[in-house]
């Protein structure tokens, strides 16, 4: 007999698909506004299909900037600071969590509280340090000072707190040292929290305005956020190539995403973010 389906269940799928509309409907629209002629993206009322389509926003974009050149700037500086940071963050993160040494707690509610300090307070401290090093408009000035962060590590910490600890003592009476352990059977098992944490990495850097403005001078230097910034400023705003550039811009994220949405789901679940 198949299944019959209560009022509830048919109130909660309407209410998921109405919920389903309204969070896919800006990327349907950004889409299809790609391929619009201007006139079509801000005639009023607002429509989601065009008169006419075509691919002169995406040729106009790829005539005017560099956008291989932002595109590779912004994987090197936003991939290079997602594996490094990982790899510094979930050690810190596996030090907090199973090492006891003094001043600990203090420590770990030191690196707590620079997460409440906002960016724009460190701007220009940092813009000066960077230039004092003398690597203002490289890549390696864009990825040093991101190399660990503050929620990394709690976010880590958390994950290496829900394993148990018979795990590491059995490792020890097989002999093995403190980094066989973490890399070998520590960070396997917090696969869903390392994934989770790269996301956010990768997310927050790839799509980040001022700080890579703020440390690149040339436009050779510039990111994809701050280059499209630039094109947008720079000229009498064209609404078709502006928007195709950003949907150019969202893709790899998206693609990414939906490959690893599994594990980030499960990173989020499986940490619970211990305090």
């Amino acid at each position: 007999m198949p299944k019959k389906i209560t009022p509830g269940q048919t109130i909660v799928f309407i209410s998921v698909l109405l919920m389903l509309i309204v969070v896919l409907f800006p990327f349907l629209w950004l889409i299809i506004s790609t391929f619009k002629i201007d006139t079509d993206i801000v005639k009023f009322p607002p429509t989601l299909f065009g008169t006419q389509y075509t691919i002169s926003s995406y040729v106009k974009v790829w005539e005017s900037i560099p956008l291989l050149d932002f595109l590779k700037n912004t994987v090197i500086f936003a991939g290079s600071v997602t594996v490094i940071s990982v790899l510094f963050d979930s050690m810190a993160g596996y030090a907090f969590a199973r090492f006891n040494f003094k001043g600990k707690k203090g420590l770990f509610a030191f690196i707590l509280i620079t997460m409440m300090i906002p960016f724009q307070v460190l701007m220009i401290p940092l813009f000066i340090e960077i230039f004092k090093l003398g690597i203002l408009n490289t890549y390696v000035g864009l990825i040093l000072p991101r190399m660990a962060d503050a929620f990394g590590i709690f976010l880590m910490r958390s994950s290496f707190i829900s394993l148990p600890k018979e795990l590491e003592e059995a490792a020890r009476v097989d002999g093995y040292n403190e980094f066989q352990i973490f890399f070998k059977i520590m960070l396997p098992l917090s696969k869903p929290a390392i994934i989770t944490l790269g996301i956010i990495n990768l997310m927050g850097n790839w799509n980040d305005l001022l700080y890579p403005l703020m440390l690149t001078s040339t436009t050779k230097m510039r990111t994809i956020s701050a280059g499209l910034a630039l094109f947008v400023g720079q000229r009498t705003l064209e609404y078709g190539p502006t928007l195709a550039a950003a949907l150019i811009a969202l893709l790899p994220l998206v693609i990414v995403f939906i490959f690893a949405q599994k594990y980030f789901v499960q990173g989020i679940a499986s940490t619970g973010l211990k305090g």
